[in-house]
């Protein structure tokens, strides 16, 4: 009977200590309390207006929803700046009789990471995601949301994979 309270016991901690790195986000735990967002400015050959302040606010929402990590204008322990490379709606495939029967938007953002407190995690990379859409639609309005929405969460989670979750 003593025998078994001291095996129970010793699993219990055991279970407990095993318990204290993970969460369901995926981010490791980090010396930092804040972070910032610098302006993503535009520097692609074609511009869409507003994608770039679009981007900004979707990588800032995504970090506060997925972290504790709190929102800085300056001074920010973890620092995103970088720049929006390439938009670009290119044909994908054709019809018989030789007309585009959908379009593809690629966007691709140059993202400079700063971890002030853990240089060797510092990077600067080339994200980049696409959306297909129909030919026959305009890239405007509901489709121009539709697919900045889809490119934007893809782009802002891999972002967050590299710098954060090191998966």
């Amino acid at each position: 009977m003593k025998f078994t309270k001291y095996i129970l016991v010793l699993l219990v901690a055991f279970a407990l200590n095993g318990c204290g790195v993970y969460n369901f986000t995926g981010a490791q735990p980090i010396n930092a309390k804040t972070f910032q967002v610098n302006y993503f400015q535009n520097n692609a050959d074609l511009v869409e207006p507003g994608i770039e302040r679009t981007f900004t606010l979707r990588l800032q929402d995504l970090i506060q929803n997925q972290t504790n990590l709190n929102l800085t204008n300056s001074n920010g322990d973890l620092v995103y700046e970088g720049e929006i490379t390439r938009y670009s709606v290119t044909p994908m495939t054709a019809t018989a009789d030789i007309r585009a029967a959908q379009n593809r938007l690629s966007i691709t953002v140059n993202v400079r990471f700063t971890n002030k407190n853990k240089e060797e995690d510092n990077f600067e990379k080339s994200f980049s995601f696409f959306d297909d859409f129909p030919a026959d639609t305009q890239l405007t309005g509901a489709q121009l949301t539709s697919s900045l929405d889809v490119i934007f969460e893809r782009i802002t989670q891999d972002i967050f994979n590299e710098s954060l979750a090191k998966w």
